[in-house]
């Protein structure tokens, strides 16, 4: 994978940044992918035991996208280790959800976790990427994207 050079645009134009979009459903990671590849360098994955691999071997994204609800290990599961293991990825994590259906995933929502609801508005994911890819380039890894 190739890094994306500086930016020779507009002043005011966006940063292209790194995306991680982890979904256990291919067609849902593909279609966020779509809606973001013009703009940022995006990296698909069904299963967040591959992402937690990732990171834990020192990958790093402006940005992760991740499903709430998936088999093996959820998305607050992902959170909770990654804190752990790679704690700078946490401020850059947001759900996808197309339904806190349990206690457990409507508390952790609660808690002040960014999400998108599914389906997801395009406008809305592209402005979301772009805030967490301006605060990670300026090294801002306190700020929620």
């Amino acid at each position: 994978m190739t890094q994306a050079g500086p930016q020779h645009g507009r002043a005011d134009e966006p940063p292209r940044g790194r995306v991680l979009v982890v979904d256990d459903e291919p067609l849902v990671a593909r279609s966020l992918a779509r809606i973001l590849a013009r703009a940022h360098d995006v990296t698909t994955l069904t299963s967040a035991r591959e992402a937690l691999a990732r990171a834990e071997a020192g990958e790093r994204w402006d940005l992760v996208l991740c499903d709430l609800m998936m088999p093996e290990l959820t998305g607050m599961e992902l959170a909770r280790r990654l804190a752990e293991v790679a704690a700078d990825l946490v401020p850059r994590l947001v759900f996808l959800t197309g339904g806190a259906y349990t206690r457990e995933a409507q508390d952790f929502l609660a808690a002040g976790h960014p999400y998108l609801e599914k389906p997801v508005d395009p406008a809305a994911l592209r402005a979301r990427a772009e805030a967490a890819v301006r605060a990670s380039r300026a090294g801002d890894a306190g700020a929620t994207p």
